[in-house]
């Protein structure tokens, strides 16, 4: 880790004045607000038959509802989102015209890559487990909870990929028509939930998928652009979400919570309005905020520890829950249960969180340290060959259906010799060959090209 600090600390004391830190300092922090939102949030307990059962510290804590507001915040990862695809897409088309051939596909093929890149261990890893324990005579049930918990992550990845994929259009679409490209969104996702919950037409509300974090996407854009340089606005943004937010959820119809509710309702899976009301709460704050940190962040100790996260950011991301199941698991049948024995919301149960938080923190580590650096190992896309169109189409749609599937339905399966549903896997696998990269990908070396590396 010292060796991990210093080299942040050089590129922290190498970074350019013009670097509007805040973005990666958001980025961080969102994602760090996910992962102890779900170490808290989430938790295992022996009950009384003497098994080992699932809690939720949303199901008996109503007043719990109300921190999803502040742990619930994918819609500031998608601002920043927004804002870094348009510093990126922007400086590739004015080196090269958008509409050459294959500017688009090159540009998206790497943004794909370093976000999929980093995937590959946790689900190949994850994918092997269950097929051990499996063969092992462990119960699928049990198997298929694990790999459940520890690849929540991934549905996230899917949605940011087609947003992502989104972005030349709707880049345009906010050059052209500036806030109206944002403001179309709002009835668009209204629709869909009266559609679901008034219509009852089945499936409609997984396009709001889209609506919701297109329109936080589009921010992106109107923050880079300077469109909220007047801090008033931003304060104004920030109060109107609020009272929308508040109207709609405590005196309303949609339920407090910004994540799976009891009953099955979830404001994030899909979205709903609610979830987009939160994200417009959350815009005013952190753009409300930029100023003061931005003069935070010239600490060079802070800033330090900020590229330090950005720098392990998808690791964090995606192997924390690994971490947690990893200590569950050494809890339940290495220790007998040790410490499994306080039912989540209670006196003792909270009493208990920071000595449990501090061990999902310690069998962190080591995952940062083994698989970081799957998050810089990145060779060229086809060998420095632009991707084909079809290719790319079909790449993003394999990986975003297999990440899909291992979050809704999880890699372990209840049937088959293996316990693993192996399509899900080759889904993402193939879908990266088709695009250029990936542990499959195997380049054909052609005279006159560079050979890939």
């Amino acid at each position: 880790m010292l060796a991990m600090w210093s080299k942040a600390r050089e590129l922290a004391e190498a970074t350019p004045p013009e670097r509007n830190r805040w973005v990666d300092f958001l980025r961080a922090v969102s994602i760090l607000a996910v992962v102890f939102g779900h170490w808290l949030m989430a938790g295992l307990y022996v009950n009384e038959a003497g098994e080992l059962q699932r809690g939720d510290l949303l199901s008996v804590s109503q007043w719990a509802h109300w921190l999803t507001w502040g742990f619930q915040v994918m819609p500031v990862f998608f601002l920043v989102g927004g804002y870094s695809n348009s510093v990126s897409w922007g400086a590739v088309t004015r080196k090269t015209p958008p509409e050459q051939a294959g500017v688009y596909r090159d540009w998206l093929a790497s943004r794909v890559q370093r976000l999929i890149t980093p995937t590959f261990p946790v689900l190949l890893l994850w994918a092997a487990l269950a097929l051990i324990l499996t063969q092992v005579g462990l119960p699928r049930e049990q198997i298929r909870m694990a790999t459940e918990a520890a690849l929540i992550p991934v549905w996230f990845l899917a949605v940011y990929l087609l947003v992502t994929a989104c972005t030349p259009v709707m880049f345009r679409a906010w050059n052209r028509f500036g806030w109206a490209s944002f403001a179309v969104f709002i009835p668009l996702a209204m629709l869909t939930d009266w559609l679901t919950f008034t219509a009852e037409v089945p499936w409609i509300n997984f396009t709001n998928f889209l609506w919701v974090f297109l329109a936080v996407h589009q921010l992106g854009f109107a923050w880079r652009d300077g469109r909220f340089d007047n801090r008033w606005l931003a304060w104004v943004w920030f109060a109107v979400g609020l009272a929308v937010l508040v109207r709609i959820t405590a005196f309303g119809f949609y339920p407090v919570s910004m994540v799976s509710a009891p009953g099955g309702f979830s404001n994030s899976l899909p979205p709903t309005v609610a979830l987009l009301a939160l994200g417009m709460v959350q815009v005013g704050l952190v753009l409300a905020l930029e100023p003061l940190g931005r003069r935070m962040l010239e600490s060079v100790r802070l800033w330090t520890a900020t590229v330090l996260m950005n720098g392990m950011i998808m690791t964090v991301f995606l192997w924390h829950l690994t971490a947690f199941v990893l200590v569950m698991t050494v809890a339940w049948l290495g220790l007998g249960g040790a410490g499994l024995d306080t039912v989540p919301g209670s006196a003792a149960w909270w009493v208990s969180r920071p000595l449990w938080l501090g061990l999902y923190i310690l069998a962190l580590l080591p995952l940062i340290a083994i698989f970081a650096r799957h998050e810089r190992s990145f060779g060229p896309i086809r060998g420095g060959r632009t991707v084909p169109r079809l290719r790319a189409v079909l790449g993003v749609t394999a990986i975003c259906a297999g990440l899909g599937a291992t979050a809704g339905l999880t890699i372990a399966s209840p049937e088959g010799v293996t316990g693993v549903r192996l399509w899900v896997i080759a889904l993402v696998l193939v879908g990266a060959a088709l695009m250029g990269f990936g542990p499959v990908y195997r380049p054909r070396n052609r005279p006159g090209l560079p050979k890939a590396g």
